[in-house]
């Protein structure tokens, strides 16, 4: 088994938590090749042969799939549109079981999770392939790709679990690209650290079908969606993908009462109108409830979307300060280290009880999920 010693340690530790992970970084293994694992792994060439959940057998060796609004329609020896799942004989396969692309420790705030155990960090792993397009996509690198493209590890559900444990994470993540994709991997692995404590966090777009997520919400603990803007042409014109499933997802998390939070990326001249903004804050008031998480997050140009300039600070104000004008409780300011909103106020007192300066958490002042001040009921998963 390989061997570190605790500067070199350090220093892939720093690169992992120190900002937005590069797509080198991200496919390069340096995780899973310099820290200790249980066992040491390999880089592995064989995809997976695990039948996949949700799908429906038709003639001539043809499947529907139903995980996701695409229900793609899949010949004998084709694959869906994520490019990870693959009729063979009239069976459907998910091809990256236990094959992993990227892995790394991060803390929780990185995903961002600001009411799901903060000051603590999750073993984040992702597959190849996503369910979307979406062309500002941070890791287009390993979302846009096929499972053959990239560098893989095998990492069984059982060493997903151990590895966890072993370096002290509260949570295991499905991240980076789309967990969706990799449903029954994601199932397992939340199966596995149930086990020992381990609780399962996903970092998702919500591009599923209403019974997949029921039976995901019953193994995992907190879930992120990315909520890529509040107009059909937004989502199939930049993300090739639907507006309404996503929406109707979200009632679905409300009703299932699993904690979840919504991230927000504004796209200057695309999905920044104010008046679109005030619509979806007043949705979500009325339909998922006051509570919810929202995290306005700065764009930086990136893939397909490099000639437009990030998002200027004041727009992200403004839309924080009209989401705290429809009623929402806890509305965040991302990817601007050291903004104020970044940090949690309570919405009785005012006091600040969770406070943060980029991925690190300075102060929190909750106890027995009330704010230590003034005894209110602060919504989240705290421990």
């Amino acid at each position: 088994m390989f061997r570190i010693k605790r500067r070199d340690f350090l220093k892939y530790s720093i690169a992992a938590t120190g900002g937005i992970l590069a797509p080198k970084l991200l496919n390069d293994f340096s995780v899973l090749e310099h820290i200790p694992l249980a066992y040491a792994q390999e880089r592995t060439n064989q995809l997976s042969k695990v039948e996949a959940k949700y799908y429906e057998k038709l003639k001539h060796k043809e499947i529907r799939c139903k995980l996701c609004p695409r229900e793609c329609l899949v010949g004998d020896k084709e694959r869906g549109y994520c490019g990870v799942r693959e009729n063979q004989e009239g069976v459907y396969y998910t091809l990256v079981h236990s094959i992993v692309c990227s892995a790394n420790v991060d803390p929780i705030e990185k995903k961002p999770f600001f009411h799901f155990l903060p000051a603590t960090t999750a073993f984040s792993i992702a597959t190849a392939g996503c369910n979307m397009n979406c062309k500002y996509c941070q890791n287009w690198q390993i979302s846009q790709v096929r499972p053959e493209q990239v560098d893989n590890y095998h990492l069984p559900p059982e060493l997903v679990a151990d590895y966890a444990e072993q370096k002290g994470c509260r949570s295991i993540a499905y991240t980076y690209s789309e967990p969706i994709v990799f449903y029954e991997y994601m199932l397992d692995c939340a199966r596995e650290g149930k086990k020992r404590g381990i609780k399962s966090a996903v970092i998702t777009a919500g591009y599923i079908n209403h019974d997949p997520l029921v039976e995901l919400c019953k193994e995992v603990d907190a879930i992120k969606i990315d909520f890529k803007g509040f107009t059909e042409e937004f989502y199939k014109n930049i993300c090739r993908s639907e507006l309404k499933p996503v929406m109707d997802r979200l009632v679905d998390l409300a009703k299932i009462g699993i904690w979840f939070e919504l991230v927000y990326l504004m796209v200057p001249t695309l999905n920044d109108d104010m008046k679109d903004i005030k619509r979806m804050c007043r949705w979500i008031f009325k339909d998922l409830g006051p509570n919810v998480p929202l995290h306005f997050s700065r764009f930086h140009p990136t893939y397909l979307l490099k000639n437009l300039p990030p998002t200027p600070v004041s727009s992200l104000e403004r839309a924080r300060e009209t989401a705290l004008e429809a009623g929402l409780r806890y509305v965040y300011i991302g990817n601007v280290f050291g903004h104020e909103a970044e940090n949690t106020y309570c919405p009785n007192c005012k006091n600040k009880i969770v406070g943060r300066n980029g991925y690190i958490i300075t102060q929190i002042n909750i106890k027995d999920k009330r704010c230590k001040f003034c005894g209110e009921i602060i919504p989240g998963v705290w421990e």
